[in-house]
């Protein structure tokens, strides 16, 4: 193809991107030179083009050409997400969101894309399940200070805030713990840390006020010791701290909670609290239960460390309540109402016996008797509901074992790796390690995990979250019959792989404080 007159290759719209994160579908087009220009080229910014020039660029006719190259320029061929919100257009930002096995995935995203349209979309990238239960983790690993953003903030004023070079990133995560408060607050609140509040004075109980406060979208007022470390010192010191709607304050003597033992600490609009990682080697601090707040606007860091985990947990969900009060409210209703028009799709699909017997909720799970001639009856008594369970527990062994003799099982359960594809098997993971995994995706209650043992061999550890703490039950071979089985109850109960054990404590509670519910998945972006 030949052109007459001498052209030059310009690119229009849209700027260079690094290497990491792909460009805008930037256009490639053909302009013409001016003809016998003594001048040299000028290489600066933009600049007004004269009345005359412009006549001339007019009468010169630029013959169509097609781009020879359309694949390199299509928006479409880019490996970058795109946002529905941005819609490409110049005002689109590009982050960069890391998985829990280091690798990452680019996005482009509108100014106004919130953690929650986010998650959305790496969901569907990543094709997970549970959506509501993922979240976006701000990660400053140079602090070892992580949270967990609000599904209403903007990823784009979060990373602006961000210096540079400080390594700080997002993570995808699952947090089923982001508004469990909302459901068990008795457990979030202890009624030591909120006895008292004003309300309590007035007559009203302690459970009574923090249920009518979650109502309106905040929490009583929340007082306790803390060890708090001042920036420049190495010294931790105990002090008695009241977070309050005001602000947060701390007792100049003791625990009087006096105005004039009361002194002023930090605007609850302009801090960010943070759980802190590895605190205890980093920092030195009394235990592992350390968290920190710091200044939105001035970059002040103050670290905490509480007595216990539930304490911990306290101090952080109030300040999450009393920053953002109603707004975490509406954030949990329109979780719930998309997790429930989720369920509702799923068990559409599914069928009625699943429906029934797997329920997501403990209380749709009832003891039944049918022994009796005129049907099933629903036992109330819990003695008899329980000694129900061990006689299903003792029919299921019954069954499997005599599922197990027939000629078309594998010899061997360990030959067939069926495990090893489930999400919630973790490989061989130490117990400092299940316990962080478990611990930053939530632990609430029922959440799981099985790891390889590695005191024991041939073993497996069950890891389960209940209260806020993680307990570990040893899975061991049993032999019976010459048969290879599991069991974590001496052989009460066997199962002849992990599968079948799992589901078996999904639907019974058995042995375990509560039933298996929430397992630890990590996906691959």
């Amino acid at each position: 193809m030949e052109v007459n007159g001498v052209y030059a290759e310009v690119f229009e719209g849209g700027s260079l991107v690094s290497d990491d994160l792909s460009c805008h579908g930037s256009t490639l087009s053909l302009t013409p030179l001016l003809p016998h220009s003594t001048k040299p080229l000028r290489r600066s910014g933009a600049q007004d083009v004269p009345h005359r020039l412009k006549k001339e660029s007019k009468a010169v006719q630029v013959p169509s050409i097609p781009n020879p190259f359309p694949e390199l320029c299509s928006p479409s061929q880019s490996p970058k997400i795109t946002s529905p919100l941005g819609k490409g257009d110049q005002s689109d930002r590009n982050i960069r969101v890391y998985g829990e096995d280091s690798m990452s995935r680019a996005l482009c995203v509108s100014p106004g894309a919130t953690a929650r349209d986010v998650c959305h979309l790496l969901v569907v990238a990543a094709h997970c399940s549970d959506e509501e239960t993922w979240a976006l983790v701000e990660l400053q690993p140079l602090l070892g200070l992580e949270r967990c953003l609000e599904d209403h903030e903007r990823v784009i004023d979060i990373q602006s805030t961000w210096p540079k070079d400080c390594g700080a990133k997002f993570i995808f995560r699952k947090n089923y713990a982001k508004y469990e408060f909302f459901k068990k607050p008795m457990l979030f609140f202890p009624e030591s840390m909120t006895s008292d509040s004003a309300g309590v004075s007035k007559g009203v109980s302690s459970s009574e006020l923090l249920q009518s406060k979650l109502q309106e979208g905040s929490c009583p007022d929340i007082q306790g010791f803390l060890h708090v470390r001042e920036a420049g010192r190495k010294a931790w010191k105990r002090v008695y701290y009241f977070l309050r709607r005001s602000g947060f304050y701390c007792s100049t003597k003791g625990s009087s909670k006096e105005p004039r033992h009361l002194q002023y600490v930090a605007d609850l609009e302009d801090l960010n609290v943070y759980a802190v990682t590895q605190g205890l080697k980093a920092y030195a601090a009394p235990n592992e239960h350390i968290f920190s707040v710091k200044s939105c606007t001035e970059g002040n860091i103050k670290l905490f460390c509480a007595e216990d985990e539930q304490t911990k947990t306290c101090w952080i969900t109030a300040f999450r309540l009393f920053k953002y009060g109603k707004q975490l409210l509406c954030n949990y209703k329109l979780s719930e109402q998309q997790s429930s028009l989720s369920q509702q799709h799923h068990q559409h699909k599914a069928s009625p016996r699943d429906a029934k017997v797997r329920g997501d909720d403990e209380d749709s799970l009832v003891a039944m008797d049918f022994t009796g001639k005129s049907g099933g009856r629903v036992i109330k008594n819990p003695k008899e509901a329980e000694s129900a369970e061990q006689e299903e527990g003792q029919a299921w062994r019954k069954r499997e074992a005599l599922r197990y003799t027939l000629p078309n099982v594998p010899p061997c359960p360990r030959s067939s790796p069926v495990h090893k594809t489930q999400p919630w098997f973790h490989g061989g993971i130490g117990r400092s390690e299940a316990h962080r995994v478990i611990e930053e995706q939530g632990q609430v209650d029922g959440m799981f995990l099985i790891r390889e043992s590695r005191q024991h061999g041939q073993c497996y550890v069950l890891s389960l979250s209940h209260q806020l703490k993680t307990k570990h039950y040893l899975v061991v071979p049993y032999e019976e019959s010459d048969k290879k089985y599991y069991t974590m109850d001496d052989g009460e109960t066997i199962f002849i792989d992990l599968l079948q054990l799992v589901e078996f404590y999904q639907i019974n509670r058995g042995i375990l404080p509560v039933r298996l519910q929430h397992p630890c998945v990590r996906v691959a972006l």
